[in-house]
């Protein structure tokens, strides 16, 4: 049996328990989170979240992607979330890679050259990747300036969060930077 197949039989008795059809639209805390799709993270859990509470947005990396940057301006102006988390974590598989080395091996492996994705978004630094993602949510115009957008870094072994704040000249507008 297939690992699809035994999950199939795992939501007939799921769905024979069913309650949360009641359940509204938009989430009830008004968050969305921004995550790395690693199986390690229970997301809902390590925040303390319910089924309903938030919109969980997961990808390679917790990249703030065109796709994850659309789902955000979605759960925002279309059903109400008004604070964004980012999340990565350590131990993370895109420490592992560099974006022209995997490129590299999957053209050589598939006989073909690459169409999409152009890139996979490969980091070197956690914490930096956090602050990156956080201006690049921050920075579309489509995501009102009062949106709180926070970024932390989950510890895999302790499962803590640390938050990760930006650097001091990263907060100044552009005309203060030149001139600091």
């Amino acid at each position: 049996m297939s690992v699809i197949d035994e999950v199939l039989q795992n939501n007939l008795k799921y769905a024979d328990q069913f309650t949360l059809g009641h359940l509204p639209m938009p989430p009830a805390r008004k968050l969305a989170v921004l995550a790395c799709m690693d199986a390690r993270l229970t997301v809902e859990q390590f925040l303390g979240l319910k089924t309903g509470d938030a919109h969980i947005i997961r990808n390679a990396g917790g990249i703030a992607s065109e796709d994850a940057l659309r789902s955000l301006i979605i759960s925002h102006h279309l059903l109400g979330t008004q604070e964004f988390i980012i999340i990565n974590h350590t131990d993370c598989g895109m420490l592992t890679f560099k974006d022209h080395e995997l490129l590299g091996r999957l053209e050589k492996q598939s006989g073909t050259a690459f169409v999409a994705p152009v890139h996979f978004h490969a980091f070197s630094d956690v914490e930096e990747n956090v602050r990156r993602q956080i201006q690049r949510v921050r920075s579309h115009p489509f995501i009102p300036k009062h949106i709180p957008v926070r970024g932390f870094v989950y510890d895999v072994t302790t499962g803590r969060l640390k938050e990760i704040t930006e650097p001091a000249a990263a907060k100044l507008p552009t005309a203060a930077r030149r001139s600091a």
